[in-house]
């Protein structure tokens, strides 16, 4: 096994003004459907992050170490010390799920849970959402979300088969893209960002920091 923690060249992609432009405010959906973009792209070619570095820990283990029969399902915290304690501020699982599917007043409550609570507690809110910007209906959305695994909101990886989001997540994946059309339905259209050109084919796979 292997360990890095150190500063690293950020292999997150995204165009964050072409969301901006997607996004309705005033609208009934949140985001602006297809045909009211008149034709025109939201996309704008630009990745915010393509000159971010991210602090960034590594572990490289053998497969057969993560004991999978057939998969392992992941999830990962951040806690920071206020007041002598350990307060659980972040976690993550499936990649912006906890940013999609939150409002500002559910956000920090999300972050705090764990998993084993996520289906009780959060099922009816990723409803309210796949309703919401993707016309989903109830039953759709609870079939959406069992076919994605979301929740409980953990990453699946089954070694036998090809790692690509959402079986595992690879640096290269287009995880927002994934996630604007599967909340949306199919509605929104895929983005043209390609993944960044400065990842290293070997540990600790990213990149010395810009």
């Amino acid at each position: 096994m292997r360990y890095s923690a150190s500063p690293r060249s950020d292999a997150f992609f995204v165009d964050f003004d072409g969301i901006l432009n997607l996004f309705d405010s005033e609208g009934g959906r949140n985001f602006t459907a297809r045909q009211q973009l008149g034709g025109k792209s939201p996309w704008t070619g630009k990745d915010r992050l393509a000159n971010e570095n991210v602090f960034a820990m590594v572990l490289e283990l053998p497969t057969a170490t993560l004991g999978a029969k057939p998969e392992v399902r992941m999830w990962g915290r951040c806690s920071v010390r206020r007041s002598g304690q350990l307060r659980h501020v972040d976690r993550a699982g499936h990649p912006t799920v906890a940013n999609f599917f939150n409002t500002d007043e559910t956000k920090e409550e999300y972050d705090a849970a764990e998993p084993v609570h996520d289906r009780e507690r959060f099922l009816e809110q990723f409803v309210h959402v796949l309703g919401h910007a993707g016309s989903y209906t109830r039953e759709e959305a609870i079939a959406a979300i069992d076919r994605e695994r979301l929740l409980p909101d953990m990453m699946s990886y089954d070694p036998s088969r090809p790692a690509r989001y959402p079986n595992g997540r690879t640096l290269t994946d287009h995880v927002v893209a994934h996630r604007l059309a599967f909340i949306s339905k199919g509605d929104i259209p895929p983005g043209g960002l390609k993944p960044h050109t400065d990842l290293l084919g070997e540990f600790p796979y990213l990149d010395t920091p810009h």
